[in-house]
């Protein structure tokens, strides 16, 4: 099997737990592979990631004499290296091809037959080079706000990678459009229902769930106004941000801080031990000013996986995640469709509460684990 080199701007990132999850899963597949990280992380992450991350290699580990050395050795395929540089305007040529031959020396040092890339930003960019140089295949990931906010030349590395991996149908389609000869492929996030699973024999506490970084698209002032209107609900909100303070402030002003609890970051250790104690999660998910959109939501599956029903906005890769079975839809930026769903799911008697809570599981399992999406992700890296 092929030895992937996943080329990573940020590693680890608290708010990104899916990129070490698919590594970790990729191994499980059988693929070697070499972390190689622009930029390391320092501040909050996941554990596991943070170990994982002891095991990359960082840009700045190749000497400018292993830069030229994979410079002066190029692969057939150098030429397209070249009209890729030619073809995008984001990154400055000079500098693309300076790091990329970094990444190429790491990748030929290491035996990477592949390079991969979360996001279609500038880890994308340099993956294509280096890959070109050496003779590798490569692929990246496009997660939302790649997309839909700042999209760097999307045509140009659509045209120039032998993958492209979507995290739902919608983003698979807008794909398409940017680049009709493009291999898109849609591959939800995945996540593992060994690790997130329900509560044993435990009658929930009468709280929902948010997690989330507090930023615009989450919508969580649509929730708080949800709360106002809707009158008994209790959440947990759990995660940071720059609206922080003033979403406490707006939580005061609408009469519901004392329904509300904002718990800060917490880690997965937290989630897996402490969501499933939760009558049900929350994800009132909208596009952003910027236009930034959630496209695939990870914690709206590790809420599933762990028998909570959901209430979640009816956008993009959600639609693809919920049914009428497992949780009540609310349309995007609305508080009152949200208060609706919200209190549907708060009536429901405690038999059907679990009975869609199962559900919820067993569609985690059908149709979003982690191992079915990095087997899905291993066939891509073999046939490119």
């Amino acid at each position: 099997m092929k030895k992937i080199g996943y080329v990573l701007g940020d590693f680890p990132v608290l708010s990104e737990t899916f990129v070490g999850n698919e590594i970790r899963a990729m191994v499980k597949q059988g693929h070697e592979v070499a972390p190689i990280v622009m930029r390391l992380r320092e501040g909050p992450a996941q554990t596991d990631d943070r170990r994982l991350a002891q095991y990359a290699r960082l840009l700045s580990s190749a000497s400018a004499g292993s830069a030229l050395r994979a410079f002066l050795r190029p692969g057939p395929r150098f030429p397209d290296a070249f009209r890729y540089c030619l073809r995008q305007h984001r990154q400055p040529r000079k500098s693309l091809m300076w790091n990329a031959m970094k990444i190429a020396a790491i990748a030929r040092e290491e035996g990477c037959d592949h390079l991969h890339a979360h996001f279609a930003g500038g880890a994308a960019a340099h993956a294509i080079v280096a890959a070109r140089w050496i003779g590798a295949s490569v692929s990246f990931v496009c997660h939302g706000h790649d997309v839909y906010a700042e999209p760097e030349d999307l045509p140009a590395k659509l045209n120039a990678a032998d993958a492209v991996v979507a995290v739902c149908k919608d983003m698979e389609s807008d794909l398409r459009a940017l680049a009709p000869g493009s291999n898109v492929t849609t591959i939800h996030c995945g996540t593992d229902p060994d690790v997130f699973r329900p509560a044993r024999d435990a009658d929930p506490q009468p709280r929902l769930l948010f997690v989330g970084r507090l930023i615009p698209c989450k919508g969580v002032d649509d929730l708080l106004s949800a709360l106002a209107m809707q009158g008994t609900a209790s959440v947990d909100l759990v995660g940071d941000g720059p609206l922080m303070s003033a979403l406490q402030q707006r939580a005061e002003t609408l009469g519901v801080a004392r329904r509300v609890r904002f718990l800060g970051a917490r880690p997965r250790e937290w989630l897996v031990e402490n969501g499933p104690t939760y009558f049900g999660f929350v994800a009132p998910f909208k596009q952003g000013p910027d236009g930034t959109k959630d496209t695939g939501p990870l914690v709206i599956k590790e809420a599933m996986a762990m028998g909570l029903p959901v209430v979640a906005s009816r956008q993009m890769g959600i639609k693809e995640m919920l049914s009428p079975e497992t949780g009540f839809f609310a349309e995007p930026a609305d508080p009152t469709s949200l208060a609706d769903a919200i209190d549907r799911l708060l009536r429901l008697p405690p038999a059907e509460r679990a009975d869609m809570g199962r559900r919820a599981r067993e569609r985690v399992i059908e149709r979003f684990s982690l191992d079915a999406s990095s087997a899905a992700l291993s066939r891509i890296v073999e046939a490119a």
